[in-house]
């Protein structure tokens, strides 16, 4: 005759595994047709200049250059060296004059 009650097993400790999302590729950054820039459920980001989107709305690069994110819309954009530089130069101008 048992002295102890029988302990049953815990119908916790599972757990899946995590999904890996986010942003891959940040601002400035270089990237090659392919790449993948963010990876995100729902259309949190918009795709911008030269940037596809998969079914799952992976954003991803369509042509090689620089990620340069815009905050009003939201949007992602691959664009060359020179626009990245005249981009941020045009930001520190208006800064500058707003100052």
């Amino acid at each position: 005759m048992a002295h102890k009650k029988g302990q049953g097993s815990s119908r916790n400790g599972r757990d899946s595994n995590a999904q890996r999302r986010g942003v891959k590729k940040f601002g400035g950054e270089h990237v090659i047709p392919g790449n993948i820039l963010i990876r995100q459920v729902g259309n949190k980001w918009r795709p911008g200049k030269n940037v596809g989107q998969g079914r799952d709305y992976t954003l991803f690069a369509l042509t090689e250059g620089h990620i340069l994110f815009d905050q009003e819309g939201r949007r992602i954009n691959v664009v060359s060296a020179e626009q990245l530089a005249e981009n941020i130069a045009a930001k520190h101008a208006a800064a500058a004059a707003a100052n």
